[in-house]
């Protein structure tokens, strides 16, 4: 049993693990100023997790098992990278202050749940996750909700691209999510069709980084719409062998972003990591409700990209091509930065981070005093 001062919490399976591995690097930062460990529910998720890290890893199946480990480690502040079911388990941990830290920043509907509520702070990127918090809920207390940006976007990590002088256009559409409300990918609607427009441009370079969960989907629209994209891609190497065009289905997206020169995403983390990131490049948003004007209203990204809703292919290559040419966006994408990541230079977001765990730290010990007594959680 380790002594840490943070728990990082997760309860799902190996399919959502993503979710807390992108934490992974941060919280080893974190952990040169405070002890830091992880704790999974799952055997396969603990030791997926075990292999990214160098945080010791702990795996508590039950709930006795979970509340032993809590009251020997007595953690005093409990991160949160997701909203599983089993959450609620471990809140029920009185002595330590239980933080949300999500995976990533999007304008999904999922990103503003009442579930908000149950954390002592919620840890958002800036004023628009702020927004939407406010707009979405009813009797939320903002004091709750801390803006530290996105800590993971100040990581430096190694290219998965090889060097080309192409351009390069990055497909990266998301999951079909857990509901319809939630559902804003492409891959079952126009995905082959944008491939195939990206193909068509000249001189060009397609590289393909689905969301992890589309690589594993069993809904057939999804599925068979990934594989008609690997297909196109297949026959795309076959017929130019050197131009690079490539499937990347595992590793981080962000160490293949820096090496693009414009993206097509749907609603989802991925393009407020490139508006992030890569605010000087075009990006192209996928509308797969063709409501343009609830898009305009709940996706202010959409406001400085070009809107997908359908694709005529010829069409879209032609505005690929003259995106690359000339980027009439570019003025309108560095205002929207600051509204979903305010004035957050590289590296300024992992300072708030750090910075803002380090206060919790500290709070949690002035709110029980360094003699307070130990208590179990209770079922």
């Amino acid at each position: 049993m380790h002594d840490a001062a943070i728990l990082a919490y997760f309860a799902d399976d190996t399919t959502r693990t993503y979710q807390l591995v992108q934490w992974l690097p941060v919280l080893e930062l974190l952990q040169e100023q405070h002890p830091v460990a992880v704790v999974a529910r799952d055997p396969a998720a603990a030791e997926l997790l075990a292999a990214h890290t160098s945080l010791p890893v702990e795996l508590a199946v039950s709930f006795p098992e979970l509340t032993e480990l809590y009251a020997a480690v007595d953690p005093k502040v409990v991160l949160y990278c997701n909203n599983s079911m089993l959450n609620f388990q471990s809140l029920l941990h009185g002595r330590a202050l239980h933080v949300h830290i999500n995976h990533g920043e999007s304008d999904k509907q999922s990103m503003a749940s009442n579930n908000a509520k149950a954390y002592d702070r919620v840890f958002v990127a800036g004023e628009a996750a702020v927004q939407r918090h406010v707009a979405g809920l009813l009797e939320l207390d903002t004091s709750r909700l801390v803006r530290t940006g996105r800590p993971q976007l100040d990581l430096r990590l190694e290219p998965l691209l090889e060097p080309t002088d192409r351009r390069t256009v990055l497909y990266a559409p998301t999951w079909e999510g857990d509901a319809e409300y939630n559902d804003y990918t492409s891959v079952d609607t126009i995905g082959p069709d944008v491939v195939r427009a990206i193909l068509a441009v000249p001189d060009v370079r397609l590289v393909y980084k689905p969301h992890p969960k589309v690589v594993t989907s069993t809904t057939p629209g999804v599925r068979d719409g990934h594989r008609a994209i690997l297909a196109l891609l297949d026959e795309a190497v076959r017929r130019e062998p050197d131009a690079g065009h490539v499937a990347i289905l595992l590793g981080d997206i962000l160490a293949v972003m820096p090496d693009c020169d414009a993206m097509v995403t749907d609603v989802s983390s991925v393009g407020l990591d490139w508006l992030y990131l890569r605010t000087e490049r075009p990006i192209f948003i996928t509308d797969r409700h063709h409501d343009a004007e609830r898009l305009r209203q709940e996706v202010p990204v959409s406001r400085c990209a070009d809107v997908l809703d359908d694709v005529d292919v010829p069409a879209l290559t032609e505005l690929l091509t003259a995106r690359l040419a000339h980027d009439e966006h570019h003025l309108a994408r560095v205002a929207m930065r600051h509204h979903y990541f305010d004035d957050l230079a590289v590296g300024d977001s992992t300072v708030r981070f750090l910075d803002a765990v380090a206060e919790l730290v500290a709070r949690r010990d002035a709110l029980l005093g360094e003699s307070a007594p130990g208590a179990a959680i209770t079922a």
